[in-house]
């Protein structure tokens, strides 16, 4: 019996990678990301880099470049690749801040504009679309639950060691 009882409190702590949170959370994540890519990729020509960022800027028509990738969780080589290819289309613009010579501040051009404009009413449509299948209450639960595990994961990220080059 205690044999058997052990088997079964081993199984229980087994990784099982479906029912993993994580792993779940990352699948949904990836899920909504392709979703929401039908509408900036294929009908504005946008990555999925390009329109975290054009979003970025449509709420903060401002930002260093630093923020932008704080805002948009692109590392440094993803937000240039993403500027690059936004700046050649006339999409953003970039400058010398003026208190600090070495950053960089970006602005939407007024195409920039234009195109957020165009593109915020397909990504609210999308957006209304996927919450659909959940209730009001169920999206305030959902709204709740998010922003606790996001200050749960900010919190946890600072108690890890420090990573060694």
């Amino acid at each position: 019996m205690r044999d058997r009882k052990q088997g079964e409190a081993a199984t229980e702590r087994e990784l099982r990678l479906q029912h993993y949170f994580p792993y779940r959370l990352a699948r949904l994540a990836e899920q909504v990301s392709l979703a929401v890519a039908e509408v900036y990729a294929d009908r504005f020509a946008l990555s999925r880099q390009e329109w975290r960022i054009l979003a970025a800027l449509g709420e903060q028509p401002r930002l260093p470049t630093k923020q932008i990738g704080r805002l948009t969780t692109l590392d440094k080589m993803n937000v240039s690749r993403a500027m690059q290819g936004l700046e050649a289309r006339g999409i953003v613009s970039r400058s010398r801040d003026p208190e600090d010579g070495r950053e960089r501040i970006v602005t939407l051009t007024a195409a920039g504009r234009a195109l957020y404009r165009r593109i915020v009413p397909y990504a609210l449509a999308r957006e209304a679309d996927l919450l659909g299948v959940l209730s009001a209450a169920e999206i305030a639960t959902l709204d709740a639950a998010i922003d606790k595990l996001l200050a749960a994961a900010e919190r946890s990220a600072g108690d890890l060691p420090a990573r060694k080059a």
